[in-house]
Order: C-alpha cells, then structure tokens, then sequence
C-alpha cells in the first residue's frame, strides 16, 4: 500500500492539533489555573491518564488536565509522524531513544515512592517510541529536510513535555525575585509558538501544492524576502512579549486603551505607581517594569502591523494580486489587523479568557504565516536552474528516484 498520499493530511492534522494545545495553554495560563494540578507527571497522585472523573471539576483541573492530556496526545502524533516522515532509517534511532527512556524509567521505578510517577510516565513515553519504531510499512523516507525536521519536532515535543511539568514541580521556587515556575513558563510558552510553526512548516513541504510551486527565479523578489524577515521577526518579537505579561499575569497592568492612566505614555515613578494601584480596585497590584513592558507590547503591536502592511503591498506589487504571495500577503495582513483589534478586546473586556485564547491563537498564525511567505519567497527567487531536476524527476515513482527497480 502507497502511505506517501496521507503524509501530507497526517502532518496537517498533527499540526492543527499543536494550534489546538497552543490555544489550550493560552486558556490556562489567562485563566491563571496553571497550577490547578498541583502535582506532574501524576495528577493529584493518580496516573494522569487515570484521573476520576469527579476531580476534574473544580478549580480550573478540567482546563489544566485537558492541556496535559491533549499535550500528550500531540506527542503520539509527533512520534508517528518522525516514524512516517523518517522512512526504514528512522527504525533504529527511535528504538534505541525508546529503549533508553524505558530503562531510565523503570530505574527511577526502584528509587522510591516519590519517584515512581516520573518513572511510570517515562516508561510509557519509552515504550510508544518503541512500538512507533516497530510499525511496519513506512520504508522510504520523505525527501529533503522532512525528515530532519520530523526529528526536531520530536526532540521539541519532549522539551516541551519536560518544562510544561517543571514549570509545576518548581513553581515556588526562587531565582533572585522570579520565580522558577514563570521563568520555565515562559520558555515553555515561547517554545510551543516556535513547535506550532515547525509542524505547520513540515506540513507545508509534505503539501502536493509546495511540490508544484515552480521555481521562477524571479530575482526582483529577492529584496522582498529581507522585508518578510524582518517583519516575521517583530511579530516573533510581540510573542516572546505577550508571553512574559501572561505569565506575569500582567496583561492588564495597563486598563485603559489607547490612552495608559489617562496620558500616551504612562509615569513610572513610585508615587504615580502607587496611585494607579490605589484606583486598580480589585485588580492586582502592578509594578513599573509590567507597565513599561505592556507599553513596548503596544508599540511592538503598532511596529508589527505596519510592518506586515507594507509588506503586502510590496508583494502584491512584485509577484502579482494573484499570485500565491500576493494572495498569502492579503490574508496576513487580515489576521494582523484582526490581532490587533484582540488586542484592544482583551483590555476592554477586562482580559476575558476567550478573547485572550484567540488573541494567542492568532499570534502564533501570524508568525507561521509569515515563515510559510518567506520560505515560498525564497523557492519563487530561486534561479530557474535549481528547479530543473525536480521538474525532470517530478511524477516518477519514488522507487525509481532512488534506483530500485
């Protein structure tokens, strides 16, 4: 049976799924239940997979538990897809990753009752990596960097995991004034955005459309792919931003928009901060660097935008209205002004967990999009040369590209 039609909707739906895990943690975190269960990787000392029913209800545990669940439902589709992406040269390495974590696992096992959640999670993740490795079928690798990129995401996947569940085992503890669970949760945040675009970059170069894009060597578009880098880098930039105000619970430090506590640039001396916290109410109190970094999350918003606006100009220009680019460019510039009215939403509505969940939502489409521009730029400016052998070679049977008979 030919698997090589599916890879391509398998890497959409596994990346689809990494949206869905990037939203729920967005919800989490602006609910501001993550640590509603306490304990990781044991929910409330059960196996988290086993968890009873009437626990999840109370407290924010349904959001947190859904996130660690669904989080290990995105590994599943990670393993399978380095599986399927890494064709019969993906077997061994990933027994042998697989053999390790189980042996790893099962020693933290005989070490004591503190451990034997840590090792029983370790051992499970193991022994998936190794039935993944043991699937039959799947003989060719795909071509170019999918494979590589297959295994980033699988090296990503399990960071992830790792600081998702240190971000709660060391919550309280302190580093200088922060603690380590907002730093761990900062990275962990920032690392799913970058995960989301790896998967969305991976099912793009699996797509039957990237495989039909001809390459143009249109040269007027190389000055072009400079703009969407630097475009793509601010919108990065806002993320990273937006991540440490949620995970300092800042994002309302400032509660008025456009004006900040009536001026365009908020005073940050100690007298003008203590009377904003005086007229807050029952808002949480704030500190000067949360209010300065909301206001360079607003510039960043007003940088970004007009930066993926003038860039769709310049593509529309270059390539063409109709054009893959021209037509992406429009759809980008859409989303950006719809985050940027989220934005607004989220301070007007007093930072409501459904329009922040989108708001992030539509940073990290932003950012993918933006990388999906660039990388189609890159092939459009390529010089028609490079794309003389794909098109000779394009339709063959794969058994024949690679000298089989």
């Amino acid at each position: 049976m030919n698997t090589d039609r599916y890879r391509f909707p398998f890497a959409l739906l596994t990346a689809l799924a990494t949206l869905g895990l990037v939203c729920m943690g967005g919800l989490v975190t602006s609910k501001g239940v993550g640590m509603a269960v306490p304990d990781w990787p044991t929910s409330f000392g059960y196996n988290m997979f086993a968890l009873p029913v009437n626990q999840w209800f109370h407290g924010g545990v349904f959001d947190e538990h859904t996130h660690r669940l669904w989080a290990s439902s995105v590994g599943l589709l990670v393993v399978l897809l380095t599986r399927w992406m890494g064709g019969a040269p993906a077997r061994k390495p990933l027994a042998i990753v697989g053999a390790v974590e189980i042996v790893a696992g099962v020693s933290l096992l005989g070490m004591g009752p503190e451990w034997r959640g840590g090792g029983a999670f370790l051992s499970s993740i193991g022994g998936v990596v190794v039935l993944a490795a043991a699937i039959p079928g799947f003989r060719l690798p795909s071509e170019g960097m999918l494979p590589m990129l297959a295994w980033a995401a699988f090296v990503l996947v399990q960071v992830q995991g790792l600081l998702g569940g240190l971000r709660v085992v060391l919550d309280k503890a302190l580093v200088g004034h922060v603690t380590l669970g907002t730093l761990f949760g900062l990275l962990h945040g920032c690392l799913g955005q970058t995960f989301f675009v790896l998967l969305g970059v991976i099912a793009l170069l699996s797509s039957p459309w990237w495989s039909r894009l001809p390459v143009r060597g249109n040269f007027a578009g190389r000055m072009e792919v400079r703009g969407l880098l630097l475009a793509t880098g601010l919108v990065a930039v806002q993320l990273v931003l937006g991540a440490s105000m949620r995970h300092q619970h800042a994002g309302l430090a400032i509660l008025d928009f456009p004006l900040a506590y009536g001026r365009w640039w908020p005073l940050t001396d100690p007298e003008s901060v203590a009377r904003y916290n005086q007229v807050r109410m029952d808002e949480s109190t704030v500190t000067a660097v949360q209010i300065q970094l909301q206001m360079l999350h607003r510039l960043g918003a007003l940088a970004a935008v007009g930066a993926i606006l003038t860039m769709t100009v310049r593509l529309g220009r270059c390539f063409g209205w109709a054009s893959p680019m021209g037509r992406g460019a429009l759809v980008w510039s859409v989303i950006a002004l719809g985050q940027f009215t989220l934005g607004m939403l989220t301070i007007w509505t007093n930072k409501a967990a459904d329009v922040a969940t989108a708001h992030v939502a539509g940073g990290a489409s932003l950012l993918l999009l933006g990388t999906a521009l660039i990388l189609t730029a890159r092939r459009l400016t390529m010089p028609a040369s490079a794309g003389t052998e794909s098109s000779r070679t394009q339709g063959l049977p794969r058994a024949v590209l690679q000298g089989k008979p």
